[in-house]
């Protein structure tokens, strides 16, 4: 698909997306034998100042890249050329293929600090090689779903369209971003790849250069809705309320064949603009016609449109939910928990790893989300285990198979179980309860203690 873009450049070998330390790693473990089964977590850390939750997002992409990973002659070749791997390594990747498996939180689940998003099981040269893609396409997809979530959030039912291709960091950001903003509840995208692509809803109106290319104003609107008739028109390339006007000229005009859905406002004061705009397309009896407005929006801007009334009745959002301006990164890790049996820690200052394989319950009540347990894998606890099996062998199983609509159903879903002081907008006081169990803490201080680390509450 991206061939063309890519045709003044080569086209890299997807094995080859990692760092180069994860392969000088990969050869080091052959040359001494350490090939035993290892368990690694990717979870985050903490959240970010402004999220009182995060949106897992991007296993779909991660599976379908674990599936197809080979080696191939170009990318041996090059991995030749630069003169640090032996022909026995070299040969060892063109047989690599991912045997291992995968258990992961369905996307469209909230998730809080430590609880394992993946848990991969695989020997330990394959688990070390993959954990560049596996951080980048979880990392990205999670981080813009959470920010989207809360855009939808602050529009209380209000369609939100995305807006961010133009200004997000890359393509590929933009085709998983247009994925992600559609399962946390984005009703659809102007990016007509990722329509195509991922048979999402595509929406746009028209750029104010399609008015500035006519000589008058009035005749670009009545060309544009003379081919497109059940469009939304921009009405503020000169003068918003002017161009008002216009509509309302023009819907005198055609009457019953008038079948305009919406004018968009784009710049100025846009509360005011909403509001007068209300006012005189319902006094020309146009009550049906909606408004769309645009241009630098986020979610603490809508929440206020909606808190205070503005006639606004969706909105397009670009820049700041395209690159989750507020929080452009994720604190996230993927962390060796286990090797060849047994249970692995790490004891730095922040960045402790807690031991094992998990699994991660969540208690609910009535209807509402109470707390999350993150356990030993084995423990029997209360709550909805939230770990599931999603590959095997190196092969999906029937719990990833999911479309994009079951992950959106999801995302609405297991948000609204959420208190409502933890998906609304502001800080959540107090935050979303995440405990430790009793025996994943005991576990944690044993492998401390061996290492000489002084006892410390977790």
């Amino acid at each position: 698909m991206l061939d063309i873009l890519f045709s003044m450049t080569a086209v890299p070998s997807p094995a080859l997306l990692t760092d180069l330390y994860q392969l000088t790693m990969m050869q080091a473990y052959l040359e001494e034998g350490l090939e035993q089964q290892a368990v690694f977590d990717l979870f985050v850390r903490r959240l970010p100042e402004r999220r009182n939750y995060l949106l897992a997002c991007g296993l779909d992409d991660v599976l379908r890249f674990l599936e197809t990973l080979a080696f191939d002659d170009a990318a041996l070749g090059y991995l030749d050329s630069i003169g640090r791997f032996s022909s026995r390594f070299l040969e060892f990747l063109g047989r690599l293929r991912f045997t291992g498996e995968v258990h992961a939180i369905l996307e469209g689940t909230p998730v809080f600090p430590f609880e394992p998003v993946i848990e991969v099981i695989a020997p330990l040269p394959q688990a070390q090689l993959i954990e560049t893609v596996v951080m980048n396409q979880i990392g990205v997809q999670t981080l813009l779903a959470s920010k989207a979530v809360r855009i939808v959030t602050a529009a209380r039912g209000r369609p939100v369209v995305d807006f961010g291709f133009r200004r997000m960091h890359g393509i590929d950001a933009s085709l998983k971003g247009a994925r992600a903003f559609y399962i946390a509840g984005v009703e659809a995208t102007s990016n007509v790849a990722a329509g195509q692509v991922y048979g999402l809803p595509v929406a746009g109106t028209l750029a104010h250069s399609y008015i500035q290319a006519h000589d008058d104003e009035e005749e670009a609107l009545r060309r544009f809705m003379a081919l497109y008739p059940d469009t939304t028109l921009l009405v503020d390339t000169y003068d918003s309320m002017a161009g008002l006007e216009l509509v309302v000229k023009l819907a005198r005009e055609l009457g019953s064949a008038f079948r305009l859905n919406a004018v968009r406002l784009d710049s100025g004061d846009l509360a005011s603009l909403a509001r007068a705009a209300r006012r005189k397309l319902d006094e020309a009896g146009l009550r049906s016609v909606r408004i769309f407005a645009s241009g630098g929006l986020g979610e603490d801007t809508i929440s206020d449109f909606i808190e205070t009334g503005v006639p606004i009745d969706a909105f397009g959002v670009g820049t700041e939910m395209g690159v989750s301006s507020d929080a452009p990164s994720l604190d996230l890790a993927y962390k060796l928990v286990s090797y060849a049996g047994t249970d692995r820690v790490k004891l730095s200052p922040d960045k402790r790893v807690l031991p094992g394989r998990k699994q991660i319950f969540r208690v609910e009540q009535e209807g509402r989300a109470l707390r999350d347990l993150i356990a030993r894998s084995d423990e029997p606890c209360e709550g909805r285990p939230l770990l599931v099996p999603v590959m095997q062998g190196g092969r999906r199983l029937a719990a990833s198979g999911e479309t994009i609509a079951a992950a959106r159903k999801r995302a609405a879903a297991e948000t609204a179980l959420l208190p409502p002081h933890v998906r609304g907008l502001p800080p959540a006081d107090p935050s979303y309860r995440v405990d430790l169990s009793p025996t994943l803490q005991r576990r944690y201080h044993e492998l401390a203690a061996a290492h000489g680390a002084p006892w410390a509450p977790l």
